[in-house]
C-alpha cells in the first residue's frame, strides 16, 4: 500500500514535542481557552435536552396544554436538531467553525427568549424548534472545532469535554428546574449561549479551516497562537498544508460523493457508530428514566439524582484516559457494559411481569439502569463524536459530518418516539432488543473501527482512506 506523507513516520509532526531546542514545553493556554468557549455550546446543548423534564407539569398547567401539545413541544427539539445537523456542515465550511458556533448560539438565545415569554403554544413551539436547531448544530461543530485545534497528544481528552458538558447541562437543568419557574429556567439557558457567543470574539479560528480557505498568513499566525510563541510549528504546518494541497486537487464534495470507494470506510465507521449509539436505547432510557423507575417501584426522585450524578462523574473520570486507553478499548468496554445493563433491567421487568421476587425487582431495575448509564458515559456517549471528528478528510468533513449528525438525531427521535410503544408491547423484551443491538455494536467496533489514539488527523485519514 502506498504511504502518503501524512502517514510516513519521517513526517511525524512535532505538535507537542516540537518546540525550540533547549526551551521548556509551553502549556497551550489558547487551546484550553478555545476549548472552554466551544464547550459552553455543549453545556447549552445539555440545557436544551434537560429542559422539558422538570418544566413539563408547570408548562402544561400555565398554558393549558394537552398531552399531545406538550408531546409536540418535546419532539420539536429533535426535528430542529435534524435541521441543524443538515445545515451545520455547509455553514461551518462556508463561514468557518467560529461562524457556525455563532449561528448556533444565536438560534439558542432567540429560542430561549421565545419560550420564556411565550403566551401560547405557537411561540413555545417556535422557541423549541430554534433551540433544537442550535443544539443540533452545536453537536456537529463543537467536536470538529476542538479536534482541529488540539494537539494530537490530548485531542481525545479535550474532545471528550464535549460530552462532559452535555451531561452537566442536562443535570444542572434537572436540579435548577426543581427550584425555579419554567420561564426563569429558560432565561437561565441563555447564559451559556451568551458566554459562547461573546467568547468567540477572543479565540482563533480553526487553523485547518484557514489553510483550506487559502488564508496562509492567518493559518500560520493562528497555529503559532495555539501552540505557543516559542513552539516550532514548521513541521506541523507543512504537513497540514501538504494534506490540504492534495485535497484541493479533488472536486468539491457532494452528498453522493460520500459513497465513493475512497470515502466509504470513513462513512461506514462514523455512521455505524452513530446508529449503534442511538439505537442501543440511550434516548428512550434517558427521556423516560423516571417512568422506568416508577414502573419498577423504585423512588423516582432518588433514582433521577443518582442517574444525574453518575452520568457526570463517569464521563468526567473518562476524559483523562481517552488518550491513554484509546478510543477502541473504551468503545468495547462501554458496549459490553450496555449489554449487561440491558440484561439486568430485562430480568427485573421479567420478574415483575411474572409476579416473581417482588423485592428484587426495584433493586435490579436501578442497578441495570445505572450500569447502563455508567457504561454509556464511559465510552459510547463521547467516543462516536471523537471518532467522527477525526475520521473524515477535510474536503468532505462538512457534508459527511452533517449527515452523520443527522443520522444521530434521527436515531434519537426514532428511539424516544418508539420507547413507550415497545414498553407497552413487552417491558423486558424492549431491553432484550437493546441488548442485542449493543452486542452487534461490539462486533462492529472489533471488525471496522480503527484506533486513532496518538495520530494526527492527516495520519488517520491516510490510514482509513489510503
Amino acid at each position: 500500500m502506498k504511504m502518503s506523507k501524512a502517514s510516513d513516520g519521517s513526517r511525524e509532526p512535532l505538535v507537542h514535542k516540537g518546540i525550540m531546542a533547549g526551551s521548556k514545553p509551553e502549556q497551550p493556554w489558547m487551546v484550553y481557552l478555545s476549548t472552554f468557549v466551544a464547550v459552553c455550546g455543549s453545556f447549552a446543548f445539555g440545557s436544551c435536552a434537560g429542559y422539558s423534564s422538570p418544566a413539563q407539569a408547570a408548562i402544561r398547567n400555565d398554558l393549558s396544554l394537552t398531552i399531545a401539545e406538550f408531546s409536540l413541544f418535546g419532539s420539536l427539539l429533535t426535528f430542529g436538531a435534524m435541521i441543524g445537523a443538515i445545515t451545520s456542515g455547509p455553514i461551518a465550511d462556508l463561514v468557518g467553525r467560529k461562524g457556525a458556533m455563532r449561528v448556533s448560539s444565536a438560534f439558542c438565545v432567540v429560542g430561549w427568549l421565545a419560550i420564556s415569554f411565550a403566551k401560547g403554544v405557537v411561540a413555545l413551539d417556535l422557541g423549541r424548534l430554534a433551540t433544537g436547531y442550535g443544539m443540533g448544530a452545536f453537536s456537529y461543530v463543537v467536536p470538529i472545532f476542538i479536534a482541529e485545534i488540539a494537539p494530537k497528544t490530548f485531542r481525545g481528552a479535550l474532545t471528550t469535554l464535549n460530552q462532559i458538558l452535555i451531561c452537566t447541562g442536562v443535570s444542572v437543568s434537572f436540579i435548577i428546574g426543581t427550584v425555579v419557574t419554567w420561564r426563569v429556567l429558560a432565561l437561565i439557558g441563555i447564559i451559556p449561549c451568551a458566554v459562547s457567543f461573546l467568547g468567540l470574539f477572543y479565540i482563533p479560528e480553526s487553523p485547518r479551516w484557514l489553510a483550506k480557505m487559502g488564508r496562509d498568513t492567518e493559518f500560520e499566525a493562528t497555529l503559532r497562537k495555539l501552540r505557543g510563541k516559542n513552539a516550532d510549528i514548521s513541521q506541523e504546518a507543512a504537513e497540514i498544508q501538504d494534506y490540504i494541497e492534495t485535497l484541493e486537487k479533488l472536486p468539491k464534495a457532494k452528498m453522493l460523493d460520500l459513497f465513493q470507494r475512497r470515502y466509504i470506510r470513513s462513512v461506514l465507521i462514523a455512521f455505524g457508530l452513530m446508529v449503534f449509539q442511538q439505537f442501543g436505547g440511550i434516548n428512550g432510557i434517558c427521556f423516560y428514566t423516571s417512568s422506568i423507575f416508577e414502573q419498577a417501584g423504585f423512588p423516582t426522585r432518588l433514582g433521577m439524582i443518582i442517574y444525574a450524578v453518575l452520568q457526570v462523574v463517569i464521563t468526567a473520570l473518562n476524559a483523562p484516559i481517552v488518550d491513554r486507553a484509546g478510543r477502541k478499548p473504551l468503545l468495547l468496554v462501554s458496549a459490553t457494559g450496555l449489554v449487561i445493563g440491558c440484561l439486568i433491567a430485562a430480568v427485573s421487568f421479567y420478574l415483575k411481569v411474572h409476579d416473581m421476587a417482588h423485592e428484587a425487582v426495584p433493586v435490579l431495575a436501578v442497578v441495570g439502569i445505572m450500569v447502563y448509564i455508567g457504561s454509556f458515559s464511559a465510552g459510547m456517549g463521547a467516543m462516536p463524536w471523537v471518532v467522527m471528528s477525526e475520521i473524515f478528510p477535510i474536503n468532505i468533513k462538512g457534508v459527511a459530518g452533517g449527515m452523520a449528525t443527522l443520522v444521530n438525531w434521527f436515531g434519537a427521535w426514532a428511539v424516544s418516539y418508539t420507547f413507550n410503544f415497545l414498553m407497552s408491547w413487552s417491558s423486558y423484551g424492549t431491553f432484550i432488543i437493546y441488548a442485542v443491538i449493543n452486542a452487534l455494536a461490539i462486533v462492529f467496533v472489533i471488525a471496522i473501527v480503527p484506533e486513532t489514539k496518538g495520530k494526527t488527523l492527516e495520519q488517520i485519514q491516510a490510514l482509513v482512506n489510503p
